[in-house]
């Protein structure tokens, strides 16, 4: 037995500890915002790759709620030693008891044995998939490939939010040099969709397809205030290597009826997305708009699985993209983000953005600030990955 008392210790945006009942308790509510199980005609088999976090986690969660599928989640995950596990650990524990007819591996997702061992289990168990959905937000790729948030061409500065110790947050400026050409490949070869195309094609060669599969890579375009860093810069490369996959992919596709997309989520606080300059300040200034208007991940994931069963139609923008981000980029939603931007100072950044909420957010990532976890009791740290 490990119990013991486990509080939130780390350093700006990264927390060492998760904290066990707290990402239980996350899960949990997840399901119980989703109401009802539906009861589809046809139980319908899913692979989700990023299972344990941020959209990838509200995908699977609004899946297997909403509409009861079975299948794989892949995830990578620190397991419990010297600290704790990481909160996917914990949070793929409870996603598994949701359902026994879902598996889920803690394996790195670009290695070929994991391709070996995933598509070995859905021929076992499951015979073919109807969907794919691809939520990867990697650092690395193997020991070749390093991914950077850096612009492209130019260096940019911006103003982000800084969190000390005792979570108080400062207005501060940033300046992120350009990164160069080979930074540039890399990161789109960590975030950008060869590991997706490589995916669907071992599917596809062990006749592991139903026919009309669908599969989806997760992306995000967000606004022209964050784009010099992002839509522009080294991820935006990546995305845009994603949307060209996509269409590739239909075209691979064809042979049993099947599409490939890019689903263009809203924004969200990630822990992927905190690691951005400048995103979590926009993010909060965007809550300070919107309030609860603002559509949670999870909300987004049911209306996803809602177009890919056919419950909804498909929601394309010209360029052959699902949008889930509307209500972001609607155009009176940035004007006003975006005044909030310009009006900026350190003395009135807590009234014009919604740091209380980012910063509970934040620490919800790792089991923290969590409504009815009593985090003064000891917990069981130490627990398995579901069999």
């Amino acid at each position: 037995m490990t119990e013991r008392v486990v509080s939130p210790s780390g350093r700006g945006f990264l927390l060492i500890d998760a904290h066990p009942a707290g990402c239980f308790r996350t899960v949990a509510d997840l399901r119980e915002q989703l109401g009802e199980t539906r009861t589809p005609e046809r139980r319908r088999t899913a692979l989700v790759i990023g299972s344990s976090a941020g959209y990838g986690l509200a995908a699977t969660v609004a899946g297997l709620a909403r509409y009861g599928i079975e299948g794989v989640g892949i995830a990578f995950e620190r397991p419990p030693g010297r600290r704790t596990a990481t909160a996917g650990w914990y949070r793929t524990i409870a996603t598994a008891a949701l359902s026994p007819s879902f598996t889920f591996l803690n394996a790195d997702a670009f290695a070929d044995t994991t391709k070996q061992q995933a598509l070995d289990l859905i021929a076992d168990r499951f015979g073919r998939l109807d969907h794919l959905i691809y939520s990867v937000a990697a650092p690395r790729r193997g020991p070749t490939y390093q991914s950077v948030i850096k612009p492209l061409g130019a260096e940019h500065t911006t103003r982000t939010l800084e969190f000390d110790r005792d979570g108080v947050a400062e207005l501060r400026e940033v300046t992120v040099t350009p990164a160069t050409d080979d930074e540039a490949a890399a990161t789109v070869k960590v975030m950008g969709g060869e590991d997706w195309s490589w995916w669907v094609a071992a599917l596809q060669s062990r006749g592991l397809l139903h026919d009309g599969f669908t599969t989806v890579a997760l992306s995000y375009i967000g606004s022209r205030l964050t784009s010099a860093i992002y839509r522009d810069g080294t991820i935006g490369a990546a995305k845009v290597d994603l949307e060209n996959t996509a269409a590739a992919l239909t075209k691979q596709l064809a042979a049993v009826g099947g599409r490939a997309f890019t689903s263009v989520n809203g924004a969200a606080v990630t822990q992927a997305s905190t690691a951005i300059p400048g995103i979590a300040l926009y993010v909060s200034l965007l809550r300070g708009v919107l309030g609860e208007r603002m559509v949670s991940p999870l909300e987004q994931s049911v209306q996803l699985w809602d177009q890919l069963t056919g419950a909804a139609p498909l929601d394309l923008d010209p360029e052959g993209r699902i949008r889930l981000d509307r209500w972001e980029l609607d155009p009176a939603v940035q004007a006003a983000v975006a005044d909030r931007w310009s009006a900026l100072t350190p003395a009135n950044v807590d009234q014009l953005a919604d740091i209380p909420w980012f910063r509970g957010q934040f620490r919800a990532l790792y089991g923290f600030d969590i409504p009815g976890v009593d985090y003064t009791v000891p917990v069981e740290t130490d627990q398995p990955w579901p069999a």
